[in-house]
């Protein structure tokens, strides 16, 4: 006799079963089309263009879990078995009920291998929920909530794995078979339900199984199980090719055809909607529903590190619930978790260094939704704080934060150094050294300035100045969501490096870097770090190092410079290059590295916004930790603000600041000691 299994023994009028699962069907596919239907209204971006690209991306995060596995091993792990254990169950089910009805092929060495498989998915599954119980519940891991939903969900997982099991025993047990020993974990179940009561509830248990089953799939468009659905989707949107502006005139919006019609969406929009971002797009969208609550952005947030009162889930969670108030019937659906609606003025905590993004399993760019959120409140005039305001209109009078005149912006230069100024007529420069409005007017940051002069005319380099005439990029205005303002600035910026001929641009700050290179139309000039400068002449033996340092230093990744540009491997060598230096890193570098708590408008935000200590001060114990003589920055304002670091934590007397630029001159100079 062939190895087989009989579906549905026991049970009367199975059609009962079928039309439940066809009425939950249609009601979860409503549901997630009223998903679709928010999601669209929602929209006031309409450039979404689809591609393939996107599709490998969304295979190796999803099937593969690349992205889980690669921050947290033990979660990724958890979730692998998770994800398919359930996945091969639904697979099974479905293979189920077309032998059934469609076309039988459940027999022999395909039924014994189709249910030692389907062993396999259950004990995965419900191994993974009880890890993901014990991880919440017993391990108490810190970027965990416990809330009902948490533990209802994985609980419900695992007594539907459990009850297939004890039917599973019940029916071995009463239908005694020699392949049923295939069926590994219902064969050992079966030793336990002996008896003829056994088999006389196993109708009974079999409904319940069945209820709580589709029970749990109708659950899912009104908790975080929808990422089911939704995390695919974002991983395919936030991938999805990005639309880069080549010139002043180009335009960005999309053909008709693939957008929208912005006047259908709104005429039911509530109050509520002057109170969204005005550039929200489809990836934006689909992310916020998408988000399970993981933790894993709160964990590597700097502000929440130090004890202010920001968490980007919790952001996430309450702008999520703002769109679905705004623009569903029904208002909110996710009832089992109501999200901290105070967390939407917390946006100043911020300090976009995008540490969210990089660990996000579905690539959620929840600094950039804190950035529109910010043009929203400069453009109401709610909840920015007093200093960034003053910092705004500073900006606006003086041309940069600091209120120094034009005068001013020229004081880096001494009286020995020999600085060509770039005018109309006088192109014999290899590129303009955009100094920057902190680098030539801060006291400190003046050092990087005339350090890296002095390494470029050692070595040869013909490079000009603007001086005076050198305008604000409009970095700052653009990072605390002054878009007018920043618009100004880069219309006034454009000007000139128009008026003087700019092709090629090397800039002090990695945030003139980024918002030059990302911010400013493509093709129209060359954008370069100084640090891709000095790697480029350590690459062609054109620094020569005139004495052995011997030094242990440690290297702070600025975050726009790191995570922003992806510039890591280039400064590093450039320390390495040194003769005598021993590099050391900390425990958060690269990627990982920790914010100094000067990007994203901090930096002149103050007492303002305050948690436990400093975010220098985090940085600072971490970096003397490593036991490190010297920390080595790329980026002015991290220089100024690991400095006071270090001063206040006290470490100033174990531990130096320097700009990548000294370290270099210093080790080129005899005369100069680090």
């Amino acid at each position: 006799m062939l190895p087989y299994r009989k579906l549905f023994w026991k049970i009367e009028h199975p059609w009962i079963f079928y039309l439940i699962v066809i009425s939950v069907s249609f009601f979860v596919i409503g549901m997630c089309l009223l998903y679709f239907s928010v999601w669209k209204k929602s929209l006031k971006n309409q450039n979404t263009k689809l591609s393939k690209k996107p599709l490998g991306t969304v295979f190796l995060d999803i099937f593969l879990h690349r992205r889980l596995l690669k921050d947290d091993l033990a979660a990724g792990l958890m979730h692998l078995f998770i994800f398919w254990g359930f996945f091969l169950l639904l697979i099974i089910t479905a293979l189920l009920s077309i032998h059934e009805h469609i076309h039988p092929f459940l027999f022999g060495k395909i039924y014994i291998v189709f249910s030692s498989a389907g062993e396999f998915a259950g004990l995965l599954l419900f191994i993974g929920c009880l890890f993901a119980l014990i991880r919440r519940y017993v391990q108490k891991v810190p970027r965990l909530e416990n809330t009902f939903e948490d533990a209802l969900m994985p609980t419900w997982l695992a007594i539907i794995v459990l009850s297939g099991f004890v039917l599973e025993g019940i029916r071995i047990s009463s239908q005694p078979a020699p392949w049923e020993r295939f069926s590994f974990v219902g064969w050992i179940f079966s030793g336990f339900m002996k008896g003829a009561w056994t088999e006389a509830s196993y109708p009974y248990l079999w409904w319940a199984h069945a209820i709580i089953s589709i029970g749990f799939l109708a659950t899912i468009p009104f908790t975080k199980m929808f990422h089911l659905l939704g995390a695919p989707i974002s991983i395919y949107l936030q991938n999805l090719p990005k639309p880069v502006s080549t010139t002043l005139e180009e335009d960005l919006t999309a053909d008709q055809e693939e957008t929208y019609d912005q006047e259908e969406f709104f005429e039911d929009a509530d109050e509520k909607e002057h109170l969204l971002p005005r550039d929200l797009d489809l990836a934006t969208v689909a992310f916020l529903d998408a988000c399970m609550r993981c933790g894993r952005c709160v964990e590597a947030c700097p502000s929440n590190g130090v004890g202010e009162p920001y968490a980007p889930r919790d952001f996430v969670q309450a702008m999520r619930s703002l769109i679905w108030q705004t623009y569903s019937p029904f208002g909110d659906i996710r009832f089992l978790k109501r999200p901290n609606k105070e967390m939407l003025d917390r946006l100043w905590y911020c300090t976009t260094c995008r540490a969210c993004l990089e660990v996000c399993p579905i690539y959620g760019p929840t600094f950039q939704l804190v950035l529109s959120q910010r043009e929203l409140s400069i453009e109401e005039g709610t909840s920015v704080p007093d200093l960034l305001n003053q910092t705004l209109e500073r900006l606006f009078k003086y041309e940069n934060p600091w209120m120094s005149s034009k005068k001013e912006k020229l004081g880096w230069i001494e009286d020995d150094m020999d600085i060509q100024f770039i005018s109309p007529s006088k192109q014999d420069y290899e590129f303009c050294y955009f100094v920057g409005c902190t680098t030539s007017v801060d006291a400190r940051a003046r050092s990087i300035a005339k350090a890296f002069a002095s390494i470029l005319q050692r070595v040869g380099i013909d490079f000009g100045i603007l001086g005076d005439k050198e305008p604000c990029c409009g970095d700052i205005a653009k990072r605390v969501g002054e878009t007018g303002l920043f618009e100004e600035k880069k219309e006034q910026c454009l000007t000139i490096l128009e008026k003087y001929n700019i092709q090629k641009i090397v800039t002090s700050s990695p945030h003139c870097y980024y918002t030059l290179n990302t911010d400013y139309p493509k093709e129209i000039f060359e954008v370069n770090h100084y640090t891709q400068v000095l790697h480029h002449l350590v690459m062609n033996n054109k620094l020569d190092f005139a004495k052995q340092l011997n030094v242990t230093v440690t290297y702070h990744d600025p975050c726009y410079l790191g995570r922003h540009s992806r510039i890591f491997d280039e400064p590093r060598e450039v320390i390495k290059a040194i003769p005598g230096v021993k590099l050391v890193e900390m425990a958060h570098n690269r990627e990982n590295s920790l914010c100094c708590g000067g990007g994203g408008g901090r930096m002149w935000q103050g007492s303002e916004l305050t948690g436990e200590e400093r975010m220098g001060e985090r940085r600072a114990r971490e970096a003397a930790d490593t036991g490190a003589e010297i920390l080595i920055t790329a980026c002015p304002l991290c220089l100024i603000m690991m400095e006071d670091g270090i001063k206040t934590s006290r470490l100033d007397k174990k531990l130096k600041v320097m700009d990548l630029n000294e370290f270099v001159l210093s080790a080129m100079d005899t005369a100069t000691n680090v």
